[in-house]
């Protein structure tokens, strides 16, 4: 796993540093070696230590970009697709329309409707007409 090419880079780092651990390195060079915090060191030997092999390159809970939109409104989004039309009697809905509607920014419709849980059904447009195969 040290060496691994294939494997993500936190996890080969960590990997790297916790075999220096065993080897008696202390927390404060395997820091310097691996360009991290000494603080960074002990957490990586706490979270091997509970979980084993299966906390190496783990995240912990907590950390990352927390959803910005507020529940439920992605399936609103979807729902506003896949089962109205717009009030101007378009026959589909442009991300600018469908943005104001639900009261989002017009980027949030465009990244919400590229998801893959977004595509219901296979072969259909947004609003559940059969595509054409041309």
């Amino acid at each position: 796993m040290a060496a691994s090419t294939s494997l993500p880079h936190r996890q080969v780092v960590q990997a790297r540093g916790l075999l220096w651990a065993s080897d008696g390195v202390a927390n404060e060079e395997i820091a310097r070696r691996c360009g991290v915090d000494s603080d960074t060191v002990r957490r990586w030997r706490s979270r091997f230590a509970e979980h084993g092999i299966a906390g190496v390159g783990r995240i912990a809970r907590g950390r990352g970009r927390k959803p910005s939109l507020p529940a439920g409104t992605i399936e609103e989004v979807l729902r506003l697709t896949h089962k109205e039309r717009p009030a101007d009697g378009s026959t589909h809905w442009s991300t600018r329309t469908l943005a104001n509607r639900v009261g989002i920014g017009k980027d949030a419709v465009a990244k919400d409707l590229g998801r893959p849980q977004s595509q219901a059904v296979a072969g259909r447009d947004v609003q559940g007409e059969q595509r054409s195969t041309v």
